[in-house]
């Protein structure tokens, strides 16, 4: 009896993650295999310039143990509206809103102490409860690693548009980049491609490139491992100041070499979606 009732409530979750997402024209799943790539910065980045573009999106910060999306966007500490109409994404401008473990704590302080399962029917709630609404784009921030959450995401959204790595330029990057591909393949998602961040910077005082951390090892995972390499973002030292301020890049900056590489990089993302929409 206990079985059956499970299935049935399972099979419901399901139904409704299902019609929830079929009103979300492309879902997208960026990703990383360690930490401190700046994976989350990308996210935040690109859907703000996806949304300065007149694209109604929704972030999905899918990390439930360090949930940073909030501070980079400027309503940490700030409530998600709850109600009997379902959760409401919380509105950062009027065409992007964002779900976040971080805005249902009483305290960002609050850790959580959760195992597999929980994480998985918090991301199950998030996707089938959550009104999101109408909207062209849903880009979901994983956590690092190929463990419960992005497996969840890859598990629940059956029709998951892509995903993006996103990656170093040292020659560890072949290696992260490996797991990550070798992850989605096995789960038969479609890959957008190796984007590789902090690739080199232009000194301040002279103009000239500063190599910090090597340079190519993202293109070079994409070539090893045989798919499309998205482009390269370089470190700008006022991605740090306006992430602290919680005020994306893209708006801070519009003019800015990096700001312009990730404003193409959805543009190619976009281009694809649509061309993909129409075959």
């Amino acid at each position: 009896m206990e079985k059956n009732k499970k299935e049935k409530e399972l099979k419901r979750s399901q139904e409704l993650i299902a019609r929830n997402m079929a009103r979300i024209s492309a879902k997208i799943l960026v990703l990383s295999n360690k930490g401190g790539v700046g994976k989350s910065v990308v996210a935040v980045n690109m859907a703000m310039c996806l949304s300065k573009k007149g694209a109604k999106v929704g972030i999905l910060d899918a990390d439930m143990h360090g949930p940073s999306v909030p501070k980079m966007l400027g309503f940490e500490g700030k409530k998600m509206q709850v109600g009997p109409m379902g959760i409401f994404p919380f509105p950062v401008n009027s065409h992007l809103g964002v779900v976040s473990m971080s805005s249902l704590l009483e305290s960002p302080d609050v850790p959580i102490i959760w195992r597999g399962p929980l994480k998985m029917n918090a991301l199950r709630q998030f996707l089938a409860e959550v009104n999101w609404g109408e909207r062209d784009y849903l880009i979901i921030d994983s956590p690092p690693g190929t463990g419960d959450e992005p497996l969840s995401v890859c598990q629940l959204i059956r029709d998951l548009t892509g995903a993006i790595i996103v990656t170093t330029p040292q020659d560890v990057a072949l290696l992260d980049s490996r797991k990550c591909i070798g992850f989605l393949r096995e789960l038969s998602t479609p890959i957008f491609g190796i984007l590789e961040n902090m690739s080199g910077m232009k000194c301040p005082h002279c103009g000239k490139d500063i190599v910090l951390f090597k340079t190519g090892g993202g293109e070079k995972a994409s070539i090893e491992l045989e798919v499309p390499f998205l482009g390269r973002i370089p470190f700008d030292p006022n991605i740090v100041e306006t992430t602290d301020n919680g005020k994306p890049f893209v708006e801070s900056y519009p003019y800015s070499e990096a700001s312009k590489i990730i404003e193409k990089i959805c543009q190619s993302i976009d281009e694809k979606v649509r061309k993909e929409a129409v075959s």
